[in-house]
């Protein structure tokens, strides 16, 4: 029996409930809207139309039914019963986890408890996991927040209480984030070259929050740096070792610029071509071998990623990725609306996939929002549409980066925060990015210490629409154990 078959037969067994939840946990991988799939065998072409199920790789769906414990079908239809167990978000697990514990009495409460926050029509006949979707489309609960959730959790059951706390203090041990301080809007610094417009940019949750929400727990995770201030302080720390950079090349870097989507529901990326150029000068001449490759689907990047980390050499000193796209919670969109996790973006490259790069730095940036909805149009001082853009759809940095040694990722911005991107001008954070590599490497600067200063540019630039200013803070993070440092080039850095 082939694998179609047996899936078949599987979304047969399973009932309407079951399958609702599996569509829930599965709604960040999909990218679209959860009550768009209405069967189990929609769900399962969808995934496997996006790469993420095929009889090669079945390892989501054994997860799957073991989160809702129907791991019997696996054996009842001759499919494997072991696989990867992190496919699937702590977060949706914990939700999921949490519906099954309440009883009917308890999501009555919850409802009496929600009527001044959610319309009443949105509150009948649906269950524990659509009330929780509603506060999520209503951004009254995040993975990065889950403040509201305990308040309603706290009077109906509070011995639920205790599955928030624990995931709490597991989500701050992984999360990587950055620290940082807001100018005032009134100091002409800010003022970047975004003009007025209306656009309805949403922002779930405060990254300050949320560092205080993390400070009662301990990170035990030592090896993964917190990267914290504004400002480019001097982060060099004596007795910490330089990672080598003595070949005639740095390494190749791989850009993957996706403009046009036209295939699917998301905007051109207008300016993303003066990044991908600023991207190919500066990198050149700092030494790197570039190959350039645009509009991608999903799985030619994961191709690309693949082939990359095989064809490897042992005398590259370093190799670079960077990613120009739309994004969801954890992973970056090709142009066909298939996602790629920016995970397995990375793990091809660890000590074990790769050993030809085995103890050498491994640097990823990834240009692409964070917030979890589309925006609309900023427009420029021109006043033209076309120019400057919140760069939408967005991706969610928690646990992104491998545990291996040797990484480093750097996100246009921390969870739950826009991307500005200019028709003209091209991104906030790539063309910093740019500039202080030119500026700062020919003065022996580490890599950290240029990701700070990119931090500090970006954090005091100011979109102003009707609303009020929106800002926008990079998100460096990394398990580096050494310091880089590229060698001054001997020519003149290139004009941006």
């Amino acid at each position: 029996m082939d694998f179609q078959a047996r899936l078949l037969k599987v979304g047969n067994d399973l009932r309407k409930d079951e399958v609702r939840a599996l569509v829930f946990l599965c709604s960040d991988i999909l990218g679209c809207n959860p009550a768009a799939v209405q069967s189990a065998g929609d769900l399962f072409s969808r995934l496997s139309d996006q790469d993420h199920l095929s009889e090669e790789q079945p390892h989501l769906l054994v997860e799957l039914l073991g989160i809702i414990q129907r791991t019997k079908l696996l054996r009842d239809h001759n499919l494997p019963r072991t696989g990867a167990q992190d496919l699937i978000s702590p977060y949706r697990k914990l939700l999921y986890s949490l519906s099954e514990e309440l009883t009917a009495d308890d999501l009555k409460d919850i409802k009496f408890l929600l009527n001044n926050k959610l319309p009443r029509g949105k509150l009948e006949e649906v269950t524990t996991l659509e009330v929780f979707m509603e506060l999520e489309h209503r951004a009254l609960i995040s993975d990065t927040d889950l403040g509201f959730l305990e308040s309603i959790i706290q009077p109906v059951c509070p011995v639920l209480l205790e599955k928030i706390n624990q995931f709490n203090a597991q989500n701050c041990k992984f999360y990587l984030f950055t620290i940082f301080k807001l100018q005032d809007a009134s100091d002409p610094r800010c003022v970047g070259h975004l003009s007025p417009r209306k656009p309805d940019l949403l922002r779930s949750g405060d990254v300050r929050d949320r560092q205080r929400r993390c400070s009662k727990y301990e990170n035990p995770n030592p090896e993964v740096l917190v990267l914290s201030a504004v400002g480019c302080p001097d982060v060099s720390v004596q007795g910490v070792e330089t990672y080598l950079m003595t070949a005639a090349k740095r390494g190749r870097c791989l850009i993957i610029n996706n403009c046009n989507f036209r295939v699917s529901r998301l905007k051109k990326r207008e300016g993303t071509m003066v990044d991908e150029a600023s991207l190919d000068k500066v990198l050149k001449w700092l030494g790197f071998e570039v190959e350039i490759q645009r509009d991608c689907t999903s799985k030619k990047m994961s191709s690309l990623i693949q082939e990359l980390a095989k064809t490897s050499q042992r005398d590259w000193d370093c190799v670079m990725c960077c990613v120009l796209s739309h994004g969801l919670e954890g992973g970056v969109y090709g142009v066909d609306g298939g996602t790629v996790e920016i995970r397995k973006l990375m793990e091809p490259f660890s000590g074990t996939n790769c050993p030809s790069l085995a103890g050498k730095p491994k640097i990823f940036f990834i240009q692409a929002c964070q917030g979890s909805r589309q925006q609309d149009i900023v427009y420029t001082d021109a006043g033209t549409p076309g120019h400057g853009y919140v760069d939408n759809n967005a991706v969610q940095a928690k646990e992104c980066i491998p545990s291996h040694a040797d990484f480093l990722l750097g996100m246009a911005t921390v969870p739950s925060f826009v991307s500005f991107r200019d028709g003209t001008h091209g991104t906030w954070y790539i063309q910093s990015l740019c500039q202080n590599l030119a500026d700062m490497v020919p003065r022996g600067c580490d890599l950290i210490s240029i990701l700070t200063k990119v931090n500090a540019d970006v954090s005091k630039k100011v979109a102003w629409i009707d609303s009020g200013h929106k800002t926008q803070m990079p998100q460096p993070a990394f398990t580096l154990t050494k310091k880089i440092v590229f060698p001054a080039p001997n020519t003149p850095h290139p004009v941006l």
